[in-house]
């Protein structure tokens, strides 16, 4: 007997001993244990679809990722992101973020996703939606400083061929993830905030400088658009940029009310009217502001406003979608001032 077999039928034998006592069962715990009696009975053998499934297998009963990849929904993709290049460097036009993957799930008021999310990106989880990114023509990941681990993993026991680049919040991380295969870096974009706001702007050039000496392309990120202008104002410009877009249309954003996480690019449209004068690449990133925006709203919004790149969160089951969307307003007739710049 499987282990996850076993597993469901604990679980199944513990509600049934809680119903038999004096516990009161909830309508959820009950739907629970239809669902992984009905769990039980389906994996035995796991026959998924598409031709990745031979190389994943994902525990359907691990953390809060109870369904196995749907490999069927790559037979709706239209045709695979389309590229551009920073520095030389292949970029997929639509870029995978890790803040999911690193459970930083930006959900307002909601406390308990950021724990659901972690629960949900197990090690199988995370090597599934990598390849079904890489199936849909993602070719670049974009997190945290840390997750060159399961990177290294990924390339050397999965044959996976994502590039990484690194959101690193020193030059030492930095250095350390170029050496274990990082494609690119960039310096982070909170770290660069606040070191705009206080002037300390030789941190962020021997950042770049140092980094420069790696034969790589690094990067400035910005939540705020007084963090690029002031880089340029001081003659800082790296080799591309990561900067917040997305309009203020959606309901959780309240103008007369406190930021409770829920606003990431607080000034849209002077960040359009200056990022429009710039000639690096521009990588979009926040542009459904974190889930609270539909893709084919935030996609097109971006890429408008002269984003040439775009970094979105995804879950395995959102990433077919997600790049039909990109490619369906590539092909339309796309409303910007700035040229895409590859570079």
């Amino acid at each position: 007997m499987s282990k996850s077999i076993d597993s469901r039928r604990n679980v199944l034998k513990n509600i049934a001993a809680l119903a038999a006592g004096t516990a009161i069962i909830s309508n959820e715990e009950l739907v629970l244990a239809e669902q992984l009696a009905d769990d039980a009975k389906k994996t035995q053998t796991n026959t998924a679809k598409g031709s990745a499934a031979k190389d994943v297998q994902v525990d359907g009963l691990s953390g809060a990722s109870r369904k196995h990849t749907d490999w069927g929904k790559l037979a709706d993709l239209k045709k695979p992101i389309a590229k551009g290049t920073i520095k030389g460097v292949e970029t997929s036009r639509l870029v995978m973020g890790g803040n999911l993957v690193g459970g930083w799930a930006h959900a307002r008021d909601l406390l308990y996703v950021s724990d659901l999310v972690k629960a949900y990106f197990t090690r199988d989880k995370i090597i599934a939606t990598f390849k079904m990114a890489e199936a849909c023509g993602i070719n670049t990941y974009i997190g945290h400083e840390s997750h060159i681990g399961i990177l290294n993993d990924y390339w050397e026991k999965e044959d996976g061929t994502l590039h990484f680049i690194a959101d690193s919040h020193s030059l030492d991380a930095a250095l350390k993830c170029i050496d274990k295969g990082a494609d690119a870096v960039y310096f982070y974009g909170e770290l660069a905030d606040k070191c705009v706001r206080e002037g300390k702007y030789d941190a962020i050039i021997q950042f770049i400088e140092r980094v420069r000496k790696e034969d790589v392309p690094v990067g400035i990120g910005g939540h705020q658009i007084a963090t690029i202008k002031g880089c340029i104002e001081h003659g800082i410009e790296p080799d591309f940029w990561m900067k917040t877009i997305h309009h203020h249309k959606y309901w959780s954003r309240h103008a007369d009310k406190p930021e409770r996480d829920n606003v990431y690019c607080r000034q849209p449209e002077e960040t359009v009217e200056f990022m429009n004068t710039l000639k690096q690449p521009w990588i979009g990133f926040k542009v459904l502001a974190a889930g609270a925006i539909h893709p084919k709203d935030g996609f097109r919004y971006a890429f408008e406003a002269g984003a040439d790149f775009l970094c979105a969160g995804m879950y395995d089951f959102q990433i077919v979608n997600d790049v039909n969307i990109c490619m369906d307003i590539l092909a339309s007739d796309i409303k910007r001032k700035r040229p895409v710049c590859f570079t």
